[in-house]
C-alpha cells in the first residue's frame, strides 16, 4: 500500500513523534559529516504551481544529500488540468518517479493526486494545509525547549493554512495551541468540524486579543497577513490584522523566556517588527534549516518499507 502524506488528519502522534526523532537523527548526522546514502538513485519529482525559496531547495537538498535527485516540473510546462487531466498526470508521473511533492493553491489537486498515483505524494503546501512546515517547527520546538508536552504555542494572525497545520500537529503530540486572531478571521467551519471530529477533548482555542493570547506563552508564532493568491485583500487585512503586529512589545507580554517564530517569507514592518525578527527570541532561521532535515525523514518514511539500520533507533 502506498502511504502518502496529504495532510495531519491521517497522521499518528506515534509516527509524528517517529518522524521529529527520526529528523534529530539525521540532522546531528549531517552536522557531523556523515550523509548516508538511505535513498541511492531514487528520484523525487516536484510539481509547483506556487514560487517557493525553503520548499524547493530544501527538498532538492534533501533527496541529494540521501543519494538521490530531484527533477523540477513547473505547472505551466507540464500542464496538469489543461493538457491533461490530473488523474492522467498521476498515473504517469507515477512511471518516472519514486515520490512527487506538490505546492498547490487547491488541497483537492493533492488528494487528487493522492487517489490516482502509485507513489507516495507530498503536500508540500496547499492553501488548506503545510503540514511539513508544521512538523518542522515542532520538531525545532523539541530541540530548543527540549520538550513538547505542555508548551503553549500561540499563533497571531489570520486562521491559515500554517495555522491549520499547527494546530494539528499540536494536538497529536500535546502542545497547547492558542490562535490570536480577529473574528473574522478565525479557522473556516469546515476546518473546526473536521478537528473536532478528529481531536474530540481538544479544545481549539481562539481568543481576540492577542495581548491575552500571548500570556504564558512559549512559542509566539507569526505569518504574512496576505499571503499568495489573497493580494488584493492586503488593504483590508493590514486594516484588520494592524493591532496584531509581533512587537517587542507583545513579545514581552508573552514573558521573559519565549521564543519567537515565523515560516517566511516577512514583511517586516507588518506582521511583525524587524527587532524582533532578527532579535535574540527569534528562531526563524532555525526554523528554516530544520525544514531540511524533516524532510529527509519524511522522504525515508515515504519510500522505504522500514528506517534503514544503521540510522539508530531514536524516536524523539
Amino acid at each position: 500500500m502506498v502511504r502518502h502524506f496529504t495532510d495531519l488528519f491521517d497522521l499518528s502522534p506515534d509516527s509524528a513523534r517517529e518522524l521529529i526523532g527520526r529528523a534529530l537523527t539525521l540532522k546531528r548526522k549531517f552536522e557531523a559529516g556523515e550523509r548516508p546514502d538511505y535513498l541511492a538513485r531514487r528520484t523525487l519529482g516536484l510539481f509547483f504551481e506556487k514560487p517557493s525559496l525553503r520548499t524547493r531547495v530544501s527538498f532538492e537538498a534533501a533527496i541529494a544529500q540521501l543519494g538521490g535527485s530531484a527533477v523540477f516540473l513547473r505547472a505551466k510546462d507540464v500542464g496538469m488540468g489543461v493538457r491533461e487531466s490530473v488523474a492522467d498526470f498521476a498515473r504517469i508521473i507515477s512511471q518516472y518517479v519514486d515520490a512527487l511533492a506538490v505546492r498547490t493553491f487547491a488541497q483537492t489537486t493533492i488528494e487528487e493526486l493522492a487517489r490516482h498515483a502509485s507513489i507516495p505524494i507530498v503536500n508540500a503546501l496547499s492553501d488548506a494545509a503545510h503540514p511539513c512546515q508544521a512538523l518542522a517547527d515542532v520538531m525545532t520546538i523539541q530541540e530548543t525547549l527540549g520538550r513538547l508536552e505542555g508548551v503553549k504555542l500561540v499563533f497571531v494572525g489570520d486562521g491559515n493554512n500554517v495555522a491549520r497545520s499547527l494546530a494539528m500537529t499540536s494536538a497529536l503530540l500535546g502542545l497547547e495551541f492558542v490562535l490570536a486572531a480577529p473574528s473574522e478571521y478565525e479557522f473556516p467551519t469546515h476546518f473546526r468540524e473536521r478537528y473536532q471530529a478528529r481531536f474530540p477533548g481538544i479544545p481549539l482555542t481562539v481568543v481576540h486579543d492577542p495581548r491575552e493570547a500571548v500570556d504564558g506563552a512559549d512559542v509566539v508564532y507569526t505569518d504574512v497577513w496576505a499571503s499568495m493568491g489573497q493580494e488584493h485583500e492586503a488593504e483590508e487585512r493590514n486594516a484588520a490584522f494592524t493591532p496584531f503586529q509581533v512587537s517587542e512589545d507583545l513579545l514581552q507580554a508573552a514573558g521573559r523566556d519565549a521564543i519567537f517564530f515565523h515560516c517566511l517569507p516577512a514583511r517586516r514592518g507588518e506582521e511583525v517588527t524587524s527587532d524582533v525578527l532578527d532579535g535574540p527570541r527569534s528562531r526563524v532561521i532555525a526554523q528554516a534549516a530544520n525544514r531540511l532535515h524533516f524532510q529527509k525523514a519524511l522522504l525515508i518514511w515515504l519510500m522505504l518499507d522500514e528506517w534503514p539500520a544503521q540510522q539508530g533507533g531514536e524516536k524523539g
